[in-house]
């Protein structure tokens, strides 16, 4: 199970700025913190980068790749910005993401073919809606696989993300069921092996307080673990729950279990 961070975002405000002055300073001690607790890759979740994507992207690549040499996500749902820092990068890196949605599987799904690397999938409908049961997720799963497949990308290169529901959402419980179960369907399903990711901090968004959105993130992590999912994205700089990932992870490696030390971040680094 691999910890991806998700703790570098645009839309905090240190960043945000940062990005805007191209001051790598805010950006760097990110990534180092990251690396530190424990991540195993790290997310730059840009946003749409409106303004100058390429030059902003590139800056976001180039400073995290000093910090810290882990393997990157780039998240942006703008091709320009994807384009560039795929071209920036110099360690391993995944594309978050592509969906059924035709504006990216056209002008996304071109760019792993080109640059060979792993693409999440999300299970969304062609309308951009998630689909509220396993059925539909796992329809969409079938579509989504027959487009990467057509598309050049090899099996080994997907990662599907089933889409964590917020736990607001009318039927987030529901959904949220349904994530797991399609987690644990999907090898099955298509054939192979197919690594999954799994956004937990989507299950508190607009939790009223930290608090609320621990608890039940301490709560829904297990279950993921369970489930088999591959990979988690998450906030690394919450002890607790980086706590909660190293005792799951003792649990299902199936080796001879002994009690471990207290939790170390640098414990969890190359797992």
């Amino acid at each position: 199970m691999i910890i991806v961070a998700d703790n570098l975002r645009i839309t905090l405000p240190a960043i945000g700025h940062a990005v805007d002055r191209l001051d790598p300073g805010p950006i760097r001690k990110l990534a180092d913190a990251c690396r530190n607790a424990g991540a195993q890759a790290i997310d730059i979740n840009s946003g749409p980068l409106s303004r100058h994507p390429e030059e902003k992207m590139t800056f976001l690549v180039r400073t995290v790749q000093a910090a810290a040499d882990l393997p990157i996500v780039l998240d942006t749902a703008n091709p320009r910005a994807m384009a560039a820092g795929l071209a920036a990068c110099t360690q391993k890196t995944m594309i978050n993401g592509v969906s059924l949605e035709p504006e990216k599987l056209k002008r996304i799904l071109p760019l792993a073919r080109q640059h060979d690397c792993d693409i999440i999938g999300y299970l969304l409908r062609p309308d951009g809606q998630v689909p509220v049961d396993a059925p539909g997720r796992m329809e969409a799963a079938v579509a989504l696989f027959n487009e990467m497949q057509t598309a050049g990308i090899s099996p080994g290169k997907i990662i599907i993300d089933p889409v964590v529901a917020p736990l607001a959402w009318q039927d987030g419980n529901r959904q949220n069921m349904a994530v797991l179960e399609v987690i644990r369907t999907l090898p099955d399903l298509l054939g192979f092996p197919v690594r999954t990711i799994a956004g937990l901090s989507n299950l508190t968004t607009g939790a009223p307080d930290p608090d609320t959105r621990r608890r039940y993130q301490l709560a829904f992590l297990p279950m993921l673990a369970a489930a088999g999912a591959s990979m988690i994205l998450l906030n690394v700089m919450d002890t607790e729950i980086m706590r909660e990932v190293e005792s799951c992870r003792n649990i299902i490696d199936g080796g001879i279990f002994t009690w471990e030390p207290p939790y170390s971040p640098l414990h969890a680094i190359g797992r």
